[in-house]
């Protein structure tokens, strides 16, 4: 019995009973005996309330009855971590783990804070981590040129290779016999062998980031002529499903699908890297992925452990430490670089630049009209990239080619080919009539046409440059095509000047008919491409800047492909 059930001590251990000198009747002493356990009951009652009440005024605690919310004690806020950390978001985890080791035990806030963060999203933001893990040791090269330093502490933390992925029921599609490749992946989205291919944002994301450099990389390889290459490469960004997904979220949709198939077209091929390709199969999701690193541009994600200027040194120290090799293998990371990977460019905006233009493109209907200068200096012989002597006009046909690919399927296009072999030849003249590069005419595709006239382009001798009047002519004609939330533009290349015939004007009779009377709704930019060193770049930047365009030098003639690749990207990113 606890004490305080029993009764005060002052209180008799027992009570007496005065017993009379005659036993009391059976019905009587069973009365008496009730009695008496009142009396006792009562009495240790009394003596337990008596004890209570001269407890000389101390509280007596009551655990059975909390007190009220209001008067209940709540504890400190944390104080501000002595060590802000930001992580790639994959990586995230493991360093989160590592920093929960640094704390004493019974120990309630941590000197450790850690943030799963993109790199890009993290360069962006106003305030710096003391400790940043990107994904690339590339970031910090970016953060440097941006005035934000960072100093690497040893190696890399961990590596893991760039995948091509997709649903395992369309592998043989993007991955067949279980091999990838970035070339691999740009033809089957420009045949439509592939029902969707999506990419993560190139300046937030370093998956993006080393996807976009090594498929340029790659088709720059494949192809003797680098500007080929670039087309291609524009070729796959201009018919991504989405150039902006975010990875983890991806991977998330992935895991919500159920059908293989479906999950072909909703989702699609995608970069990722091993150590996020090995957490979802781990999960054991019901649409299972397959792929590999590319065979032709492996590229690897590593994670730098990098701290700022002014961090407490001690505490990064110790969390660096607390990071295992072993935790970071079971989280699906390598320990080493991939034996062959690409190596990055020491120069960030060799990065950067290309992450730009894919990031700025502008997924808009397109509408172009293509003005070629089929003048005679366009027969002028040249050497191209790989020493063969060829002409200009065949490095033309060659890159025409490329580009008749080039465009989406929501293109309307049409091309004219300008020179005047006769003093009364017109300006110009229709090859490709305008219209939907899907629609037919003259009984073909016009995708098809547009490449079967390129590949028949043959300037003739003698015949002059009669520039000006054309892109007067081409600028008023497709101001009858303009339509909201289209990009309308006039892509003219030439390899000299307006001269040689009776449309030649005057540079301030040109310009004051390209810009007389034309309100803003009605402007229609011109993309000047100047082929070879003879061009007049003068007089395209003019015509360029006087209608919103851009001109842009091909100084080598065999930069032409490089210098198309150009103009179509000017066009989809005009702000």
């Amino acid at each position: 019995m606890s004490e305080n059930e029993w009764p005060d001590p002052r209180l008799p251990d027992r009570i007496e009973w005065s017993q009379p000198h005659h036993d009391p009747p059976p019905g009587r002493a069973r009365a008496l005996l009730a009695a008496a356990v009142v009396v006792l009951v009562l009495l240790a009652a009394g003596g337990i309330a008596w004890r209570l009440m001269s407890n000389r005024g101390t509280p007596v605690a009551q655990p059975s009855a909390p007190p009220p919310a209001s008067t209940r004690e709540t504890p400190p806020p944390c104080p501000e971590p002595k060590l802000r950390v930001a992580a790639a978001p994959e990586i995230a985890p493991v360093i989160q783990r590592a920093a929960g080791t640094l704390s004493q035990p019974g120990q309630r806030c941590s000197e450790v804070t850690v943030e799963a963060v993109e790199p890009g999203t993290a360069l962006a933001a106003e305030s710096q981590p003391d400790v940043w893990v990107p994904s690339s040791s590339a970031w910090l090269a970016v953060a440097k040129s941006r005035g934000r330093v960072y100093t690497a502490a040893g190696a890399p933390l961990a590596w893991s290779p760039l995948m091509i992925v997709g649903p395992e029921a369309m592998s043989g599609l993007f991955a067949p016999n279980g091999a990838t490749s970035w070339t691999g992946l740009v033809q089957g989205t420009i045949q439509k062998r592939l029902p969707a291919v999506r990419m993560p944002d190139p300046t937030l994301t370093t998956t993006g980031l080393l996807a976009v450099y090594a498929i340029h990389q790659a088709t720059a390889k494949a192809n003797p002529d680098a500007g080929i290459g670039q087309l291609q490469a524009l070729t796959l960004r201009s018919r991504l499903e989405n150039a902006a997904v975010d990875p983890t979220g991806l991977l998330g949709q992935m895991a919500g699908q159920t059908d293989s198939t479906a999950a072909a077209y909703e989702v699609g091929v995608f970069p990722i890297t091993e150590q996020q390709f090995l957490g979802y199969e781990k999960a054991g999701h019901d649409v299972r992925l397959a792929g590999a690193p590319p065979a032709d541009g492996q590229v690897d994600a590593d994670y730098p452990y990098a701290t700022r200027k002014g961090a407490p040194a001690d505490l990064a120290k110790r969390l660096r430490a607390a990071i295992t090799a072993e935790a970071l293998t079971a989280a699906g990371f390598r320990t080493g670089a991939t034996k062959g990977a690409l190596k990055l460019p020491a120069d960030p905006g060799a990065l950067i630049g290309p992450a730009r233009q894919w990031a700025g493109y502008k997924a808009v209907a397109f509408q172009v009209l293509l003005m070629i200068d089929a003048s005679g200096s366009m027969n002028e012989k040249i050497t191209d990239r790989s020493g063969r002597t060829v002409t200009k006009a065949s490095l033309l046909r060659e890159s025409g080619a490329s580009a008749a690919q080039l465009f989406g399927d929501d293109t309307s296009l049409g091309m004219w080919f300008f020179g005047t072999p006769r003093p009364d030849s017109p300006a110009h003249t229709e090859e490709v009539a305008f219209g939907p590069i899907l629609g037919s005419t003259g009984g073909k595709l016009r995708r098809d046409q547009l490449a079967a006239k390129i590949g028949g382009y043959r300037p003739v001798v003698n015949a002059g440059t009669p520039l000006y009047q054309t892109v007067l002519d081409g600028v008023a004609e497709m101001r009858g095509h303009l339509k909201p939330k289209a990009a309308t533009v006039v892509v003219v290349l030439t390899d000299g000047s307006d001269g040689g015939t009776k449309y030649r004007m005057s540079d301030a009779d040109f310009l004051k008919k390209l810009t007389g009377g034309v309100t803003p709704a009605k402007q229609v930019p011109v993309i000047a491409v100047g082929y070879g060193p003879d061009a007049n770049m003068p007089a395209l930047q003019r015509m360029a800047k006087a209608t919103g365009g851009q001109a842009i030098a091909a100084k080598n003639p065999a930069d032409l492909a490089a210098g198309i690749a150009q103009a179509f990207l000017a066009a989809h990113t005009r702000p």
